[in-house]
């Protein structure tokens, strides 16, 4: 059984060498990619014996937004929705200051849970906040945008 090296991008950026096997990998799985389909891929395991795998849409479109951070030398994190996040991740995660996320909570806008005086929230919970979030911000933007419409076509 050999050892698997843990080194990931946690903590650092992709080299250029990363950057361009992502990109490399990523150009394949697109050309073998069509639109809500399965995408098969045949590879050569150490054995020499050609395997095909078959990804499904969902797993192909993670994989290739993954690989296009990669290649494009992005920093990134993977947070799975069962995580128990500090506040201050959480609030890295929005982007806001720690205090202000401390308002959310104590708001009742995110729910959280308390592990001794620590403040624990579910990733789940966090994203969706920020959804409903977003959605809002989207819907604001978009009325904004209507009212301005509006008062270029009456001529102010």
């Amino acid at each position: 059984m050999s050892a698997i090296r843990k080194d990931d991008f946690g903590g650092r950026l992709p080299t250029k060498i990363e950057s361009a096997t992502a990109d490399q990998l990523r150009q394949i799985i697109a050309s073998q990619t069509q639109e809500g389909e399965d995408t098969k891929l045949t590879v050569m395991p150490g054995d020499g014996k050609p395997e095909t795998i078959t990804l499904s849409p969902a797993l192909t479109e993670s994989l290739m937004a993954l690989l296009r951070l990669v290649s494009s030398r992005q920093g990134f994190q993977m947070v799975p929705l069962s995580a128990d996040l500090t506040t201050q991740q959480a609030a890295d995660l929005l982007n806001v200051s720690r205090p202000y996320l401390i308002k959310l909570l104590e708001a009742g806008d995110i729910k959280f849970t308390t592990v001794g005086r620590h403040r624990r929230i579910k990733a789940e919970d966090l994203f969706a906040y920020k959804a409903a979030r977003d959605a809002e911000r989207r819907e604001a933007l978009s009325e904004l945008a209507k009212m301005d419409a509006e008062l270029l076509l009456k001529g102010y």
